[in-house]
């Protein structure tokens, strides 16, 4: 029998988007994956928009770690697959999924990504997330991380930090296994590369990798990063 899966989107301000992120999801829903939107106090119409399209809304306290952890603990899946707003999963997630995942030995992984953008240099962004990734057996949020229920609650969710949450949660589950590396890719938005330029962000975002491995606490990095 195959697992049963549940889809997590964090929400924040995100109505531009949001219907877009999860429109493509309705068929999936037919076939019993469950969606569940956790909003952080979106002061737009998020919300509003998110309801008709989801099996659950649910709003609660700012933070993506905290959101994330709030839509796992109401789920009912056997798989949690934690998915960004300006995120497009591939059409034949579902079946890649299922296939990874009759793998008993398989608890967890992510798929490569795709950044969509105007400059050619997200590409080569794109190519450096996945072969890191696939080398570090460290996975990104951008890549839409995938974890059995059960494994997810051994480890204690997501640390409540305001930054490197999903970096912080691959460390503990790579205890456990390697991930699954899925080479089917996921569309992710430049929009945060291109806004305050490519290698501006690509530089910073090495920095605070690079800091947070060292030692310096989340909270420090988030008020660089903001």
């Amino acid at each position: 029998m195959a697992a049963r899966l549940t889809v997590v989107v964090p929400t924040l301000n995100e109505a531009e988007r949001i219907v877009a992120c999860l429109q493509p999801l309705r068929a999936w829903r037919k076939h019993g994956t469950e969606l569940i939107v956790a909003d952080g106090g979106s002061t737009d119409t998020t919300v509003v928009l998110a309801k008709p399209w989801a099996d659950h809304v649910l709003v609660g306290p700012r933070g993506r770690a905290k959101q994330m952890n709030l839509g796992a603990s109401m789920a009912t899946g056997d798989v949690l697959l934690f998915l960004h707003a300006d995120t497009q999963l591939p059409a034949d997630a579902p079946a890649v999924l299922e296939a990874a995942l009759t793998d008993a030995q398989v608890s967890w992984g992510r798929f490569d990504v795709q950044i969509d953008g105007e400059s050619p240099l997200l590409k080569l962004v794109a190519a450096l997330m996945n072969l890191r990734s696939r080398h570090s057996g460290i996975a990104t949020g951008d890549q839409a991380m995938f974890v059995r229920r059960d494994v997810f609650q051994r480890v204690g969710g997501f640390p409540d930090q305001p930054l490197m949450e999903d970096i912080e949660l691959s460390k503990r589950l790579r205890k456990l296994s390697r991930p699954a590396c899925l080479r089917q890719r996921v569309i992710t938005s430049g929009r945060r590369w291109e806004q305050h330029g490519v290698l501006r962000t690509i530089v910073l975002m090495w920095m605070l990798r690079a800091l947070y491995w060292i030692g310096l606490p989340a909270e420090r990095l988030a008020r660089m990063y903001r």
